[in-house]
């Protein structure tokens, strides 16, 4: 992976997202060694049970990476390793793309603590964060939400939480699965994107009765009556109860189907000494066609 990442930097250019970076993360994905490539290929046909996976040892050298950014809308531009490593699977997933109205539409983001932030319910904060699929209330919000460590937390106790509905589906009462299907339910947009109105009603589930699909914010979506309240709690505990945690350490990546897989962070303490955990974060569309509206000259950032 190494020997790819350093491949596509050769040709990819500086800037993190021009036109010739992305043809190069499309191209290259093709030379990522054939298991890789496989074992991608199957999550992406379906990612069981979990709707996670775990990439480790990828070439992240912790030596040579810079003090960790701390202050908001931190993005990495400058070509590097890891920025190519993302990208490499972005496309393997799919396509990269990203939101102007996030991070300043950048294709490759920093999941830091900065300081005044620390409650904040979004990458930037260091308390819980609560279960949530990335930006739940977009039309077209990623199919794929991909974590690269460049740094763990001092005390490594920040956990990745993952709730697959594949999992808390079961527990859940024909009641609870009824009302979930139903559009009783309202999702504010995260305050990452400077917040804004909710979304008009929509269910928290929608698919295949037996086999669905999730959208849910437990810091952002609201039930619109008592009934729809009831099941979202049901859910929010069947969730809990079935979720699991684990602490990224440099060079593990951890990619979360977003249609089915919930993720959270436990708390930590940051000491904004340089040295704070530290994740790349970049998203996939499977289908990226389907917002060619609201993507400027066929791009990869979504204005809307």
């Amino acid at each position: 992976m190494e020997q790819v990442a350093n491949d596509f930097l050769a040709v990819a250019g500086d800037e993190v997202g021009s036109p010739a970076w992305t043809t190069a993360s499309s191209d290259f994905w093709h030379d990522v060694p054939a298991s890789v490539r496989k074992r991608i290929a199957r999550f992406r046909r379906d990612s069981g049970e979990s709707g996670a996976l775990l990439v480790q040892a990828l070439p992240v050298d912790e030596l040579l990476i810079p003090d960790t950014p701390a202050h908001s809308g931190s993005v990495q531009r400058e070509a590097t390793v890891p920025a190519a490593l993302l990208s490499l699977f972005t496309s393997g997933l799919g396509d990269p793309v990203a939101f102007l109205a996030e991070k300043s539409g950048a294709l490759v983001q920093d999941v830091v603590p900065v300081p005044g932030s620390e409650s904040f319910q979004g990458n930037e904060g260091s308390v819980m964060l609560s279960f949530h699929n990335e930006n739940a209330f977009h039309p077209h919000r990623p199919d794929y939400v991909l974590l690269l460590c460049l740094r763990a937390d001092h005390e490594r106790v920040a956990g990745l939480r993952i709730a697959s509905i594949r999992r808390a589906f079961p527990q859940l009462s024909t009641e609870c699965r009824e009302s979930l299907f139903r559009a009783d339910f309202v999702t504010a947009p995260p305050p990452s994107f400077g917040g804004g109105e909710a979304t008009e009603p929509h269910a928290v589930c929608g698919g295949d009765p037996e086999d669905p699909d999730i959208v849910v914010d437990f810091a952002a979506t609201t039930p619109l009556h008592d009934a729809a309240g009831k099941a979202l709690r049901e859910l929010e505990a069947a969730l809990e109860a079935t979720s699991v945690t684990f602490c990224l350490a440099p060079g593990d990546m951890a990619v979360v189907d977003n249609r089915i897989s919930l993720h959270g962070r436990t708390a930590f303490v940051p000491r904004y000494d340089g040295r704070d955990r530290w994740l790349q974060r970049s998203f996939s569309l499977r289908d990226l066609r389907d917002s060619r509206r609201y993507r400027p000259n066929d791009g990869h950032v979504l204005v809307k």
